[in-house]
C-alpha cells in the first residue's frame, strides 16, 4: 500500500495538479471538462484529476492514485476521473509516454465532430506533429455500451496501429464526435501539446475559409521544422 506520505508521491500529486490547473488557465477547458494524468511506472502508479471537481476548489491532495490496471489505492479517496479507463489503455499501448492530457477545446472538437483528421497544412503544426492529426473511427453501439472509456483508448490505439503512426511523432489524436487526447513525457509537455494542437485546429479551419484548395504542407518543409525540434540532430532552441 503506497502512503499519502511517501515523498515521491507528494512531487507526483503536485506535478498533476498544476498541470491540471493549467488548462482552464490556457484556455482549453471550460467548467470541469478535462483531465490530466501521470504515470510512474517505477512506482507502479497513475495520478489522476478527481472527477466533476471544479478547478478552482481543487487541491494537490486531492489527486488519485491508483494502480496501472487503474484500481484506486488510497481509502478515503476521491473517485478518479471517468477517463482514467482511457489513459491507462494509452499507457499500456504506448509505453513511451508518461502524461496524458484530455480536454473538449473548441476547434479540436470542431474537427472531432466533423469526424476529419486535422490536416498538416504549415510548420506550426509541423513543429510538433510529424503529419495530420488523426481522427479515430465512430465507436460502434456495442463498443459504447459495453465499456465506452476502455473502447475510447482500445480506438485510439487501433487508429494508430492501422495507420502505421508514431505516437512519440504524432502525440495527439482526436476522438471522432467527442474531442482530443494528448500526451507527452511529461504532464507540462503533454499539456503543451494539448495546447499546440487546439492552436494548429484553429489555423487549419481559418486557412480553409480563405482557400478551398488546399493542400498539405510539402514533404521536405515538414521535416525540416519537425526534425529540427526532434531527433538527434535537433538544433532549435539552448542547448
Amino acid at each position: 500500500m503506497i502512503t499519502l506520505d511517501s515523498k515521491r508521491l507528494t512531487v507526483l500529486k503536485q506535478e498533476v495538479f498544476e498541470a491540471n490547473l493549467a488548462l482552464p488557465k490556457a484556455g482549453l477547458v471550460k467548467l470541469t471538462w478535462g483531465n490530466v494524468s501521470v504515470i510512474d511506472r517505477e512506482l507502479g502508479v497513475i495520478v489522476i484529476k478527481p472527477s466533476g471537481v471544479a478547478y478552482d476548489v481543487m487541491r494537490a491532495e486531492d489527486m488519485v492514485v491508483t494502480d496501472l490496471d487503474g484500481k484506486t489505492l488510497m481509502e478515503d479517496t476521491l473517485a478518479p476521473s471517468s477517463d482514467l479507463a482511457t489513459h491507462v489503455i494509452l499507457y499500456r499501448e504506448f509505453p513511451e509516454i508518461g502524461a496524458v492530457v484530455h480536454t473538449h477545446s473548441k476547434w479540436a472538437v470542431a474537427w472531432a465532430q466533423a469526424k476529419r483528421d486535422i490536416p498538416a497544412y504549415g510548420t506550426t503544426h509541423a513543429d510538433a506533429f510529424y503529419g495530420q492529426v488523426p481522427c479515430t473511427r465512430e465507436l460502434t453501439a456495442t463498443e459504447i455500451t459495453q465499456d465506452y472509456e476502455v473502447e475510447t483508448g482500445n480506438v485510439i490505439v487501433e487508429t494508430f496501429k492501422n495507420r502505421g503512426l508514431d505516437p512519440n511523432a504524432v502525440p495527439g489524436v482526436i476522438v471522432s464526435s467527442h474531442g482530443p487526447f494528448t500526451w507527452g513525457k511529461t504532464a507540462a509537455k503533454a499539456v503543451e501539446h494539448s495546447l499546440i494542437l487546439d492552436e494548429v485546429a484553429d489555423m487549419a479551419f481559418q486557412s480553409e475559409q480563405l482557400e478551398h484548395d488546399l493542400t498539405a504542407i510539402p514533404g521536405y518543409l515538414l521535416d525540416k521544422h519537425y526534425y529540427r525540434k526532434h531527433g538527434a540532430d535537433a538544433y532549435y532552441g539552448q542547448k
